[in-house]
């Protein structure tokens, strides 16, 4: 890197951060990134103890395209970087009050047939849903996906206009609707509308145009990166350090500074602390918002240079926040799957308990037994469980601890999380057998990620916090500073985390031309 090369800082070591670094690397910027905690990956962190080793964050590889996109860009693949292996089944799903589970394996005709045995007639349905997930899907990824929404040009593509008359109704009906008038039985309608859970939403809340992810779970499309959600980071953050992105961990960043530009100021650098206290400073060309856009916005700018005030948060919707229950048990669970899903009979209430600030009782949970695929991730015989029970993005639900040391409503719905499993997968011993765990609360997020409100995942994906409607990513009153992550377009989960940095990446060669930017692939 020759002294000349344009400088960029980015503010937060995640996913959206790391590929940022390598992105901007590559395109001929000294990096410089940094992340406050001890170890990088944001929510897709790591935690272990007594031989087991815990993902505390995302736990599903979805839309295997946008991996190998990221990658190609970096000029290697998915392939090469990762051993990703198909999980079947898909996952599991136990429903209140049914004695059986029902499995979604990675066969779309043998889902067609689940459906047809547990409603006459819906098999044909679901044939029907997915054909019109997947021409969602696919418009999406090939038009709107990978757009800042800075023009419309995307939406006057011919391929667009085409499908306007699907479209429209897709952005004005909710999942639950298109969901209902597909299937009548309750379990089915669960199956299609528990996607909207990974947008940070609800199936009565998020735009119908979400029911392109059933053509993903639903048709083979669930891989596990052997090693976990850390591999996946320890990988991205290798090839950003490969092409000369210097990745400072302990460092936290307490302001982005400015000077006087054209029109507007322009960023100067970044003031953060370093890990021996000593309050130091970056000067930058470009500087990124990698972390929680609330905290970059209202914690590192003054207030009359703010897109995105308080004030602008106080009119959002935050996704759900979460209580985490890692558990080392001892001895196999086989009633679990790599993934299983626990839903509640009265899933409207569940949902409206989470959104409207209660904690849902019973609630609906996600358990990922990742020891089913990748027995690295707990000793021989015994198994790994990540309990994830959605909650009110709520800091006073409290933090958690280890051994049953969290906060008092934390533990208690741990606790109750435990029970659940236990009865509805048939393991009446569970509590007996936890040797190892450790919960985490939405105090936890706020305290260690700055998460907005102490949300697990951002602002919620509803239509007016969809697409062009999200929080974009580059401020309008700072020239050369850029956002990137969950809280910006395109939205929340790795997929599109890795997209924000690739769209952040591309407006900043857009923008600046670094002189020694190399050539970038194409879709």
């Amino acid at each position: 890197m020759t002294a000349q090369a344009p400088r960029a800082v980015v503010v937060g070591g995640g996913i959206a951060g790391l590929a940022g670094a390598a992105l901007l690397a590559r395109d001929g910027y000294a990096v410089d990134l940094l992340e406050q905690r001890g170890e990088l990956g944001g929510r897709a962190g790591s935690w272990s103890a007594g031989g087991f080793r815990f993902d505390t964050g995302p736990s599903w590889y979805l839309m295997p395209e946008v991996f190998d996109h990221f990658f190609r860009q970096l000029g290697t693949s998915a392939a090469e970087q990762l051993d990703l292996v198909p999980l079947d089944p898909a996952y599991r799903v136990f429903f209140e009050g049914q004695a059986e589970p029902v499995d979604i394996v990675a066969d779309a005709a043998a889902n067609v047939a689940t459906f047809e045995r547990l409603e006459p007639g819906a098999g044909a349905q679901l044939e029907r849903y997915l054909a019109s997930a997947r021409r969602t899907y696919d418009l999406a990824l090939d038009r709107f996906l990978y757009t800042s929404f800075t023009s419309v040009r995307p939406f006057l593509a011919p391929e667009v206009l085409r499908h306007a008359h699907r479209l429209a109704p897709l952005l004005l009906r909710p999942l639950e609707d298109l969901a209902a008038a597909h299937v009548t039985d309750p379990r089915l309608r669960q199956i299609l509308g528990y996607p909207a859970v990974f947008l940070g939403s609800s199936p009565d809340r998020a735009p119908s145009m979400y029911h392109l992810m059933s053509a993903l779970d639903l048709t083979g499309g669930v891989l596990y990166p052997r090693g976990g959600f850390a591999r996946l980071i320890e990988v991205v953050a290798a090839l950003a350090t490969a092409r000369g992105a210097r990745l400072h961990t302990g460092c936290t960043a307490t302001a982005i500074t400015t000077r006087a530009g054209d029109g507007r100021p322009r960023v100067a650098g970044v003031r953060y602390t370093g890990p021996t206290g000593d309050e130091l400073e970056l000067g930058a060309d470009v500087v990124v918002g990698a972390a929680d856009l609330h905290h970059v916005e209202t914690a590192l700018l003054p207030p009359w240079l703010r897109t995105y005030p308080q004030e602008w948060w106080d009119r959002r919707t935050s996704g759900p926040g979460a209580v985490l229950v890692l558990l080392g048990v001892r001895g196999r669970l086989p009633g679990l799957a790599h993934h299983s899903l626990f839903f509640t009979r009265d899933w409207r209430a569940n949902f409206d308990a989470v959104f409207g600030g209660r904690v849902p009782a019973p609630a609906s949970a996600y358990v990922c037994k990742p020891s089913a695929t990748d027995p690295s991730v707990a000793p021989p015989g015994d198994e790994n469980l990540f309990v994830l029970v959605p909650v009110p993005a709520d800091v006073g639900i409290g933090g958690g601890g280890i051994a049953g040391r969290g906060g008092p409503v934390v533990e208690a719905i741990a606790d109750a999380a435990i029970d659940q499993i236990a009865d509805w997968a048939g393991v009446p011993d569970l509590r007996e057998r936890v040797v190892v765990r450790r919960t985490i609360g939405p105090a936890d997020f706020a305290a260690g990620l700055n998460a907005w409100r102490g949300g697990m995942l951002g602002p919620a994906h509803t239509l007016r916090q969809s697409a062009m409607f999200r929080a974009g990513n580059a401020s309008r009153k700072v020239a050369g500073l850029y956002y990137a992550g969950s809280s910006t377009i395109p939205g929340v989960g790795l997929p599109m985390c890795l997209i924000s940095a690739e769209i952040m990446a591309a407006r900043v060669r857009a923008a600046t031309r670094p002189p020694a930017a190399r050539a970038v692939v194409a879709r």
